[in-house]
């Protein structure tokens, strides 16, 4: 057990003097936990990407389900949590400055504010890198494809040659220029999905550009119109709850390093504290 000192005994003293003067935080200690714990998280990161990989597969009935890899993702973000913070807190417990004229209760303070500090230092640190890194990439696929493959494939769905359609009809389609159509179609089911539901005058010219397009009735056009933006929204709402689950677990995770973090700090400080010089 650490023994509890008093600042009392040590007043006047050089080394009383000394620490009364000093910063109560080692920043160098912090620091060197918070790289560790941002290159430890990101290495897990990328081992937990490669197994992920390698337990889902394209083919039906093969790999983990959907649902099993995200709570294995789930699960594996926070042992990266644990793990990453847990080991860059106790290093900076050990390695910050040894307080001893400092009452126990502080010293036990100051070891959990560096925990805690190690943490929002890595934490700043992995979100800027892996900011810039989804930066790049969706700049990347934006370049590719300025519309999206989601958006482009309901887009895709709205102007399909209707199933028995003769080769008269599909010989038009195919020499259509219709890339400002599709530019049409694919604003106005953007706007659905803000608004939440597609205008009466939206689903009208909706309906026209699919009946010209395709060669199908006004009617079945409008039909058609109806269960595109049906499917639409529903992938937007399934997208949308996939990402608050995520952001909400992740959040968790987050709290559950940072007590890693701040607790390890303690050990590593009561360890130091009690080695004795040889």
């Amino acid at each position: 057990m650490q023994q509890t000192t008093g600042a009392g005994a040590y007043a006047g003293s050089e080394v009383w003097n000394r620490e009364a003067h000093s910063s109560g935080v080692s920043w160098a200690a912090v620091l060197a936990g918070a790289f560790v714990t941002a290159a430890l998280s990101l290495t897990l990161l990328a081992l937990g990407g490669g197994f992920g990989l390698l337990t889902v597969s394209p083919w039906s009935n093969a790999g983990v389900s959907t649902a099993a890899a995200g709570a294995g993702a789930i699960a594996w973000l926070i042992v990266i949590q644990i793990v990453a913070s847990g080991m860059g807190g106790y290093l900076a417990g050990r390695l910050r400055t040894k307080w001893a004229a400092i009452h126990t209760h502080e010293v036990y303070f100051r070891d959990t504010a560096h925990g805690f500090l190690v943490w929002a230092v890595a934490v700043v640190i992995t979100a800027a890198f892996l900011g810039s890194a989804a930066t790049a990439m969706v700049g990347a696929a934006a370049s590719v494809e300025p519309g999206g493959a989601e958006s482009a494939y309901f887009t895709d769905m709205l102007f399909r040659p209707a199933a028995g359609g003769g080769p008269e009809t599909a010989g038009t389609a195919a020499n259509a220029d219709d890339s400002g159509m599709r530019g049409e179609a694919a604003t106005v089911l953007a706007n659905a999905l803000r608004q939440g539901e597609v205008g009466a005058a939206d689903r009208s010219y909706l309906a026209r550009l699919v009946s010209a397009r395709t060669g199908i009735s006004s009617n079945e056009a409008g039909a058609r119109v109806d269960d595109v933006v049906r499917q639409a929204r529903e992938a937007a709402d399934a997208a949308r709850k996939a990402t608050a689950r995520l952001l909400l677990w992740t959040f968790l995770a987050l709290l559950i390093g940072a007590f890693c973090a701040s607790y390890a700090a303690t050990m590593g400080g009561r360890q130091r504290d009690e080695m004795k010089a040889v």
